[in-house]
């Protein structure tokens, strides 16, 4: 009925209200900010506030758009069984995957700016941070990436080596401000001994495929060891390296479960996770209850998983040299392969 119909908008308006004070900073000030954002007087807005008037579309779409959050809040007030998600710019080509990263960064940075904000990362394969920097396989990893997404590319016979010579400075340096921007941000990362097995397949993959030279294929794997050791001296310290504010650094070791590239960001005004579901597309979820889910199981996930930093040296030595083998492993591959074809 229309009765009901009212009473199902009024909770949702109430439900939005508040989430939208939950995002000011000085809530005495939250009435004479929302008759600022929609320009109406103080009586009006305090109305809108109290549920006393209903906020119209065009009103609401504003309030949206000046608090940065999503329509979507609407829609999942009372819903149990269905929540919204969000979708990234899908790249198709280096400028769609320099938008990515940007999106990616804008992410990061509005998470690094509150107090006591965390990170928690269940890593399948090495987190996307790690390999953003000046190197090889920083412009690796795009072009793996630019195969699976674009159809020209992923016809194409261009070969590693010669598309390098092809990226965009511009999208080298949103890689490096991305990776730069977790500097300022707790991190704690749940791996096991299978984590880099992925990225190390793609290098054998493109190598025996004749897309990547020996030269070039090695440099990478250079790449991940170096890595490696960094992750190694961040575990030992419990601290970031390059940290902006002592930002903590937690690795663990999980046996248990089945990791999945999960991004899940933690604050005091609230929760968000990043789900992946293809190379480049994940859905951006912050529905609060889904998120309480999946914060628990990450929870549960760490007390079934062991601290490397508290685990003793010998545990934490024998968990980083299985995966230096697995590197050294793809290493002999490239160097066996290389003489073979002599």
């Amino acid at each position: 009925s229309s009765k009901n119909l009212l009473a199902i908008f009024q909770i949702m308006q109430s439900q939005f209200i508040k989430y939208l004070k939950a995002k000011t900073n000085d809530n005495a000030s939250f009435a004479d900010e929302i008759a600022t954002v929609l320009d109406i007087g103080y009586d009006a807005a305090y109305r809108r506030i109290n549920n006393k008037t209903s906020l119209t579309l065009e009103e609401a779409v504003k309030l949206a758009r000046h608090y940065k959050i999503s329509l979507n809040k609407l829609f999942e007030v009372g819903n149990t069984n269905t929540i919204t998600a969000e979708l990234p710019p899908q790249p198709k080509d280096e400028a769609g995957l320099e938008q990515f990263l940007k999106v990616s960064l804008q992410n990061v940075q509005a998470a690094s700016k509150v107090k006591g904000a965390e990170i928690i990362y269940s890593a399948k394969d090495i987190p996307l941070f790690h390999t953003l920097n000046d190197s090889t396989l920083t412009r690796y990893k795009m072009y793996v990436w630019l195969k699976d997404v674009n159809t020209k590319m992923a016809q194409s016979k261009i070969t590693f080596d010669d598309w390098m010579k092809t990226i965009p400075d511009s999208l080298l340096q949103t890689a490096h401000d991305l990776s730069n921007s977790y500097k300022y941000i707790s991190i704690t990362e749940i791996w096991n001994e299978t984590t880099l097995t992925g990225s190390l397949q793609q290098v054998l993959y493109y190598f025996e495929a004749g897309l990547v030279s020996t030269e070039m294929a090695l440099k990478v794997c250079q790449d991940m060891v170096e890595i490696v050791n960094k992750i190694e001296q961040q575990t030992i310290q419990q601290s970031l390296i390059g940290g902006k504010n002592e930002q903590s650094y937690h690795l663990y070791r999980c046996d248990l479960h089945t990791l999945q590239n999960t991004i899940f960001v933690n604050t005091k005004f609230g929760q968000v996770f990043f789900a992946p579901f293809t190379v480049l597309t994940y859905f951006k979820v912050e529905h609060q209850e889904t998120c309480a889910l999946m914060y628990d199981f990450l929870q549960k996930m760490m007390r079934n998983s062991t601290l490397l930093a508290t685990a003793g040296e010998r545990d934490r030595t024998l968990f980083f040299n299985k995966i230096h083998q697995k590197i050294e492993i793809a290493i002999a591959r490239i160097k066996m392969d290389d003489k073979m074809s002599l």
